[in-house]
Parts: structure tokens; C-alpha cells; sequence
């Protein structure tokens, strides 16, 4: 299986806690890596990933798809309060539109 580890869905941000760039990846949410530099941080999460990917493969465990290479239906179910669900429905009416483009425009923010 040949895994580019470009493809995954990579984030630096800084921590208070640690006073240094943490590098992390969306699809190996319990991995990371501290670095002084930003750039340094992204390196090195992608090593630990590109590492962490090859012991899986020994280990004969399913690898993560990248984010960016899955489909999307763009349908998802999600639960709200009833209050909420009220007052999303008189917006919706009161603007002229579905309940589905006030909720899609919300999220969209």
C-alpha cells in the first residue's frame, strides 16, 4: 500500500502549555510534536505519521483514508434542542427559505 502522507489533514498551533509550536494531523488525532519553529512542528508530525503508518502496516491494522481523499454524501443528521429547532423554522419562514438553507448557511459560518 503505497501512502502519501502529504495528503493528510496536517495543523501547527502554538501551546501555552508547552511554550511551543505543537504540529498535529486531523486523521491520527493522538499523535503529535513540539518544536521551537512551526516549520520544525510539521516535520515533525509528519515523520511520527510516515512512522506510526509503517507499524500499522507491520501490524496488519487498517490505515486512516485522508480526509481530502474521502466522498462526501453532503447529508449528515444532527440534533438540536426543540427551542432551537423552533426558532431555525421561523427564520427560515420569515426569510422565504427552507429550514435546510438557513441550517446549511449557518454551518457555514
Amino acid at each position: 500500500m503505497d501512502l502519501e502522507i502529504s495528503k493528510y489533514t496536517y495543523r501547527v498551533t502554538w501551546s501555552e502549555d508547552d511554550d511551543e509550536f505543537v504540529g498535529l494531523c486531523a486523521e491520527f488525532p493522538s499523535l503529535s510534536w513540539l518544536a521551537e519553529t512551526p516549520e520544525k512542528a510539521l516535520s515533525g508530525i509528519g515523520s511520527v505519521v510516515k512512522n506510526c503508518i509503517k507499524d500499522m502496516l507491520q501490524n496488519y491494522e487498517e490505515i486512516p483514508p485522508a480526509i481530502s481523499s474521502r466522498q462526501y454524501s453532503g447529508k449528515f443528521m444532527v440534533r438540536v434542542p426543540p427551542e432551537v429547532h423552533r426558532h431555525l423554522v421561523i427564520e427560515a419562514a420569515e426569510s422565504g427559505v427552507s429550514l435546510n438553507r438557513i441550517a446549511s448557511a449557518k454551518l457555514a459560518h
